[in-house]
């Protein structure tokens, strides 16, 4: 079933489910939005707070220009609108890892207005994108953390999160099942890595989604929606999407009606659960913050974000395809920045597109998944692949050599050309040599040279095979065939 014909089967026929997703991204940033407070992932509980984080009395927010830097770059990456003047508004609400009693986030004027991103839903078919809208992106604090495991009768509060510049990328409801909700995250994540804007670890909360879901049926209007909290991986959030439709389908065959309220995802059941009806915004209070000014960029600050994108991977993707690497390949290549950037060295060092990616996806992706390492930790760099790579090309490997010389590198991290010098993996094509062990093969095996001549061609492959073997795999095998065709034939 296609993504686009992503369908409920219901007692009353066929339902439709309805995604929108809003992104907390955490800003890169040695500091947090509005104090100097360090950002550092994994620190010990309350060892990186600030006064202002803290919510001490007379203490002021200073905005953090990195953070509206980076958050401008990722606006510019999806082709979004961004606002010259914006502006912080107050969100209050009590809770206990909130200091300040409201949080400042940006609802009226946000810093970055209408973009969108375009997706593969299916990776089998890379020709096939869908466009999925962004409404804003805008930057707000994140709270503290509750710690409910550290005592038995008391909760703990870790304040260092709190502060902490996160871009909430808030998508239109454009996505119509589970696998393009994942294409959408895996999509951001990407450009986000690209950008240098958020590292993407979800694992670690720096990046985390609320899922939007509603279900109709195909064509009538858009049903009651309920937000999943917090979700921290993409599976997850496909799983959610999937439970939570299904549950709102029979609660409307059932006869019950859809409330529009807060749940939370059990990665362990699969499940999703109601945790409060859904307030609505006018509950927050929500007013310009008074210890801030609006935010106002001026056009060299803009064309210094703008400058210092890198290429996004729909650019790099196109230029791979124009190189002559295939569609599969270069979507593949181009996932994660990480990736790309050592396919870019290894074409830099001077290995041919086509070749190199096929080498890439196949041979070296195989060696790092059996070794349980990423393409950052590769023993093998992209120079010393070049260099193997053009060893084939100019023929002193065969195919299978440089199975050979690849493992070697592997283990030892040597240069190829040193391998093949030292261990003698030079493929031949001296005639001579070859024709002396054709001529032998065929004198070993009469009864096959007999059948071949009698019309059993598919005995070729024997007999490259044979003398392959006996010349341990170094003779080049066009040179190979080429001679054994004369000696047959003879």
């Amino acid at each position: 079933m296609t993504d686009t014909n992503y369908r409920i089967q219901g007692d009353t026929g066929e339902w439709e489910v309805v995604i929108g997703l809003e992104v907390h991204a955490q800003v890169a940033s040695e500091a947090k939005l509005f104090s100097g407070a360090a950002t550092a992932f994994g620190a010990e509980p309350n060892t990186q707070v600030s006064l202002v984080d803290a919510a001490m009395p007379g203490m002021l927010p200073v905005p953090n220009r990195e953070c509206i830097r980076q958050a401008v770059r990722t606006g510019m990456a999806i082709d979004a609108k961004i606002n010259a003047w914006s502006r912080f508004d107050r969100k209050n609400y009590f809770y206990a890892d909130l200091p300040q009693g409201y949080q400042i986030s940006q609802l009226y004027h946000p810093l970055v207005g209408e973009g969108g991103i375009d997706v593969v839903p299916d990776e089998k078919n890379p020709e096939a994108t869908k466009h999925i809208g962004i409404e804003r992106i805008h930057v707000e604090q994140d709270a503290g953390k509750l710690m409910h495991d550290q005592h038995p009768t008391r909760s703990y509060v870790d304040l260092n999160r709190s502060g902490v510049a996160l871009m909430e990328i808030v998508s239109h409801p454009d996505m119509r099942s589970p696998a393009e909700a994942g294409a959408y995250l895996t999509k951001l994540r990407s450009i986000l890595r690209y950008v240098g804007s958020c590292d993407g670890n979800m694992d670690q909360g720096s990046m985390r989604a609320d899922v939007n879901v509603s279900v109709r049926k195909p064509g009538d209007e858009f049903g009651t929606r309920t937000e999943t909290k917090n979700v921290n991986s993409i599976r997850f959030v496909m799983q959610a999407i999937e439970h939570e439709a299904k549950r709102q389908v029979e609660l409307i065959e059932s006869g019950g009606t859809v409330v529009q309220e807060t749940r939370l995802f059990n990665p362990d059941t699969g499940k999703t659960r109601s945790m409060r009806s859904k307030e609505d915004a006018h509950d927050y209070r929500y007013f310009p913050d008074p210890d801030l000014l609006p935010l106002e960029l001026d056009e060299a600050f803009l064309e210094e974000c703008r400058a210092s994108l890198p290429e996004l991977p729909d650019a790099k993707r196109q230029r791979y395809e124009a190189a002559g690497i295939t569609p599969y390949n270069a979507g593949v290549l181009t996932a994660e920045v990480e990736t790309a950037r050592w396919f870019d060295a290894l074409l830099e060092a001077g290995a041919a597109p086509a070749a190199a990616s096929n080498w890439v996806a196949s041979e070296l992706f195989g060696a790092l998944n059996r070794l349980g390492k990423s393409i950052g930790e590769s023993p093998v760099t992209p120079t010393q692949a070049a260099a193997l790579l053009k060893l084939v090309v100019d023929g002193t490997l065969s195919g299978s050599l440089a199975k050979q010389v690849f493992e070697v590198m592997l283990e030892t991290g040597q240069d190829p050309g040193v391998i093949v010098e030292e261990r003698g993996l030079k493929q031949t094509s001296d005639t001579g040599a070859i024709e002396a062990v054709i001529a032998d093969v065929l004198a070993k095996n009469p009864g096959q040279l007999e059948q071949y001549r009698g019309g059993k061609e598919a005995l070729f492959g024997f007999f490259v095979g044979q003398t392959m073997k006996a010349m341990g795999g170094k003779a080049n095998p066009g040179v190979v065939n080429e001679l054994l065709k004369k000696a047959l034939a003879g």
